[in-house]
């Protein structure tokens, strides 16, 4: 290998290096993006679904209409994603009695869903979608296709708040709080 090849190969790896810690730093902290607003035709889009769970029963999403619900896009692979679904299951399990739906929509494989369901005790529903129905929620809310992503639908199925990035407790409550009926 002659000179000029082997800086040209250098060259490569280290720009492919580059990017891929720049792809990495975006997947990995993308609470840094700005918050997207949702149009009311994405909870339309979601009420229309009709997704697998890991067992393989299906689950139209349109079941829960009349609750606020809190539809999270997420993988195992995403830390961000990992790092909020404590909180999540916390608030889903305080939130049992009222009329909240959580809905977990994962971009990933049913192998990792059913390993990562076994060992986190989520309660709520994780279904298995793909890219493209993440696609479809990032089209209507101006925001790049990335995870988490958060689409709170009030109890008519309007998309009422949507986070793109980690949803922390005392914010996703007040979210909540926020759409529920007074009583």
């Amino acid at each position: 290998m002659n000179r000029s090849t082997r800086y040209l190969l250098i060259a490569v790896v280290a720009g492919s290096a580059a990017l891929a810690g720049y792809l990495t730093s975006q997947r990995i902290q993308p609470e840094t993006v700005p918050a997207a607003t949702v149009s009311g035709d994405a909870g339309e889009i979601l009420l229309a679904l009709t997704l697998p769970d890991a067992d393989g029963v299906e689950h139209a999403l349109e079941q829960w209409r009349g609750k606020v619900l809190v539809v999270n896009f997420w993988a195992t692979w995403c830390p961000p994603c990992i790092k909020e679904i404590p909180e999540f299951s916390a608030v889903s399990r305080r939130y049992a009695d009222a009329p909240v739906q959580f809905v977990g929509i994962s971009v990933d494989t049913i192998e990792n869903v059913v390993s990562f369901a076994a060992e986190h005790n989520v309660p709520y529903p994780l279904l298995i979608g793909t890219s493209q129905h993440l696609m479809q929620i990032t089209q209507l809310s101006n925001s790049p296709p990335a995870m988490p992503l958060t689409v709170i639908l009030d109890t008519q199925g309007k998309a009422r708040h949507t986070k793109l990035g980690t949803l922390n407790e005392v914010e996703l409550e007040g979210k909540i709080r926020e759409l529920l009926p007074r009583q």
